[in-house]
């Protein structure tokens, strides 16, 4: 037996594909099925099953797809109910492949009502789950995505799902979908695979004596959601059509259709240096996709802007995985037009502008990460709450802005916000409010 795993770290999420004498298990496929569907035919394995956990929040799953296109039997868990033919999983029911190998579903709701984890017997004996957003390393699937109002009976049912799995034995390995950098953990998960055993002895949330304690401990302190969470759930349910493709052609300036979203993904010095007024700036990273999702109207047109050399289709990828095929082109030259720019300071120089008198300091880091390492004076709100919310009344205008995250991605990504609604953004690059708490008091 062999397990691959696939790691897709701007969702903080993983596939897998489980090998077994020349049949495969492919588990909880993102919507760009064809990396998963090259690995088993590298190994010359014929896809058997594809499995779902449960209908995802943060992804659109490739899982029918991947099904249609190699004839795999797909299998979600029997309460999801979705649109599409597949093979319902019910509890304890056993699932037969061939040559040893068989499945059991185990219901373990409380990421999701209908969420199952799925362990993996080689002739009898039990030797990996796959947990899906129940029991993950060091934390759990988080309760609320459906709702406050579910997120309690969700919480404490979660903490019987936990409990089950940590009856499995000690050696079986923990696969679980979601982990560190997923806003689908209650809480920020550790390594991304484990152990039965390891997590009996590890995991905070096992210790915890009762589903009501349990509750209150999940719900306590919960991240911000995504905004285009609210649209996986729904896809997932009735069907995503295939992954389109991902070239995107280039456009002139002049042809950028009218009400589009402007998205300039070039490095944060270039951005600063000189952007379309009323651009969005989301430097190319593993999160792209994620925050063009939290950020933008959902399924919008939009236009990218690039430097040549950077891989738009990555971006493409990225939005694709979310949902999004609404990407009209890409611009390459900004020749011609006047363009919006805003300052970027290194350490130093931004606690000098800090220490002048009247300086107005804006942190855009999740309010966890405030609530960790407070930036004393500074107005706090969550970079997507800029959008939501609005700008701060208490900022002005009139002075400029210093903008601060975690490390400069937010920041600029925020002065671009700032910028258009009439503010002087100065974003600090290269460090994060915890360097500037620590400058501030040496």
């Amino acid at each position: 037996m062999e397990i691959v795993s696939f790691r897709t770290p701007g969702l903080g999420d993983q596939t897998y594909l489980l090998t077994h004498e020349g049949q495969g298990v492919l588990v909880d496929p993102q919507r760009d099925i064809d990396r998963f569907l090259a690995a088993s035919a590298e190994r010359d394995v014929q896809l058997r099953f594809v499995l779902e956990t449960h209908l995802h929040n943060d992804y659109v799953s490739g899982g029918e797809q991947a099904a249609l296109r190699t004839g795999a039997e797909l299998v979600l868990p029997a309460a999801a109910a979705s649109a599409y033919p597949h093979t319902p999983a019910f509890h304890l029911e056993d699932i037969k492949g061939g040559r040893g190998l068989s499945l059991r579903p185990i219901h373990t709701p409380g990421h999701t009502p209908e969420h199952t984890s799925y362990l993996v017997l080689i002739d009898g004996e039990p030797v990996a789950v796959f947990s899906g957003g129940s029991l993950l390393v060091a934390s759990a699937g988080r309760p609320d995505l459906l709702g406050v109002p579910r997120a309690h009976t969700l919480a404490k049912l979660q903490y019987g799902s936990l409990h089950r799995l940590a009856g499995l034995p000690r050696d079986v390995e923990l696969l679980p979908t979601h982990g560190e950098g997923s806003f689908c953990t209650s809480s920020g998960a550790g390594r991304y695979t484990s152990t039965i055993g390891a997590e009996v002895d590890t995991n905070p949330l096992l210790a915890v004596g009762d589903a009501e304690a349990f509750a209150q401990r999940l719900m306590a302190e919960p991240m911000p959601i995504p905004a285009f969470y609210q649209h996986m759930g729904p896809a997932n349910t009735l069907g995503v059509p295939p992954m389109p493709a991902v070239t995107v052609a280039e456009i002139a300036l002049g042809d950028v259709p009218a009400g589009a979203h402007v998205v300039d993904l070039r490095p944060r010095a270039a951005l600063a240096a000189g952007h379309l007024p009323g651009a969005i700036g989301i430097e190319l990273g593993i999160d792209f996709g994620s925050w063009a999702g939290w950020l933008l109207p959902y399924q919008e047109p939009i236009v990218l802007v690039a430097q040549r050399g950077q891989n738009v289709t990555e971006a493409v990828t990225q939005l694709a995985r979310i949902g999004v095929d609404s990407v009209r082109g890409v611009v390459y030259e900004l020749g011609g037009t006047a363009l919006a720019n805003f300052e970027l300071l290194d350490l130093s120089a931004f606690t000098d502008r800090i220490r002048a008198d009247g300086a107005q300091v804006l942190d855009v880091r999740m309010p966890s990460e405030q609530g960790a390492v407070p930036l004393n004076g500074a107005v706090r709100r969550f970079l997507p709450d800029l959008v939501t919310e609005g700008i701060p009344a208490e900022l002005h205008r009139g002075r400029p802005v210093l903008v601060a995250c975690g490390s400069g991605r937010r920041a600029a990504i925020a002065a671009t916000l700032l910028l258009r609604a009439g503010y002087q953004p100065v974003a600090l690059t290269g460090a994060g409010v915890p360097d500037v708490v620590a400058a501030l008091s040496a």
